[in-house]
């Protein structure tokens, strides 16, 4: 009897080792483990190091449950318990947004993290890269990262900035900073590049490694509105002019006011991923006498358009004196992921090739496998923050 007992549970302990095995298809690569992006103590969802992405929810009363991510649909398996659990194919490495579709209606996984993106506070997801080293919390000198909110006189509304001041701001109370403005893309705010970006780790491990210059970062929310303008709001269309004002007359005016500032146009840099792309590079182009340093992340002024640019009258002409362009424009960055969708390739090919057919001098780096997405504006950002503010 203890012989034939043991054989079960030899058979039994082997079929379960199996089951995981063929849940995880039984590769070496299909090690689930919890995402960095969990809430504190949450087993699910889980990734491993080839991208896949596991999810578990409890829905015993559910008909249909499916994982949503990069653009998807996968079905779950409801066990005898009441619990989904199902898995996607791998997903390119970096920061995803996703969400659970439970008979029909779409909502947040309660083992993540919440972060606003498309438009909404929901899951997200961090698949690991093989560079995070660059954006990681690492054991080197931090900068803070402040909350600032003000009343817009042109809005006629509350609004807040994240201000990021780097190490030794509060220490060194005498030393003042080069500024970068930094726009997030649409249907995102300003908690975007402080949270999704990580924007304030990218700069601690910049300028911990020397390779950077310490600055401040300012990240406004680039929906702006006009008190009339109601309909605008509603949809959440940006208003171009409305930001930009708010930029130029009271965003710029009130940081350089509470912070330590070096406030003229060469210690300044504005730049924003796609909608924040095409934001500041008109808002450059309007006020070259406030910045000397831009940065395009996945977007231009010409989206969607892929169509040849004319000099003469793209933006009322403001690109067809190119030798006067390179004498203002310290640094002209623009950055895509080799795996952008259209039309993004064809609309930010037009605008370079607008710019070498006018003699203007541009950086342009490419993201390695990556899309429309932060692990893009992540590298950007490295790559960006490393250039300017440098003799």
């Amino acid at each position: 009897m203890k012989y034939k007992h043991t054989l079960i549970m030899l058979a039994v302990t082997f079929f379960s080792h199996y089951c995981i095995a063929q849940a995880g298809n039984g590769t070496a690569a299909d090690d689930f483990k919890p995402a960095s992006t969990n809430q504190p103590g949450k087993k699910y969802p889980q990734v491993t190091a080839g991208g896949k992405v596991r999810a578990s929810i409890a829905a015993p009363q559910a008909l249909k449950v499916q994982l949503d991510i990069g653009g998807k649909k996968y079905d779950m398996v409801k066990d005898e318990t009441g619990v989904w659990t199902g898995e996607s194919m791998p997903q390119d490495e970096g920061f995803h947004y996703y969400q659970l579709n439970i008979d029909g209606a779409s909502v947040p996984d309660p083992g993540s993290l919440c972060f606003y993106g498309a438009g909404r506070w929901g899951s997200g997801i961090e698949i690991p890269a093989s560079d995070q080293d660059f954006f990681a919390l690492k054991d080197v000198p931090h900068g803070l990262l402040s909350e600032n909110i003000y009343f817009s006189k042109i809005t006629n509304a509350w609004r807040r900035c994240f201000v990021y001041t780097p190490a030794g701001y509060t220490e060194n109370s005498k030393t003042r900073y080069p500024v970068l403005y930094l726009q997030h893309g649409s249907f995102e705010d300003e908690t975007g590049w402080a949270t999704q970006g990580k924007a304030n780790l990218i700069l601690d491990n910049l300028v911990a490694d020397k390779k950077a210059v310490s600055m401040i970062i300012v990240m406004d929310n680039g929906y702006a509105y006009v008190p009339q303008d109601t309909a605008a709001a509603n949809k959440r269309m940006p208003s171009f002019g409305t930001f930009e004002k708010v930029m130029v007359n009271e965003i710029i005016p009130m940081i350089d006011t509470k912070f330590r500032t070096i406030t003229n146009r060469e210690h300044r840099a504005i730049a924003g991923l796609s909608m924040g792309a095409n934001q500041t590079v008109r808002i450059l182009m309007n006020n070259l006498g406030k910045f000397s340093f831009f940065g395009g992340f996945s977007g231009t002024a010409n989206y969607p358009s892929t169509e040849a640019i004319d000099p003469a009258t793209f933006m009322d002409g403001k690109f067809k004196d190119g030798e006067a362009f390179n004498k203002q424009v310290k640094i002209f960055f623009l950055g895509l992921g080799t795996k952008e969708p259209n039309p993004f390739p064809g609309s930010v090919g037009a605008f370079r090739a607008m710019l070498d057919k006018q003699g203007i001098k541009h950086v342009y780096y490419e993201s390695p496998q990556t899309a429309h997405e932060w692990l893009t504006w992540r590298r950007d950002l490295q790559q960006f923050a490393s250039l300017v503010f440098k003799d």
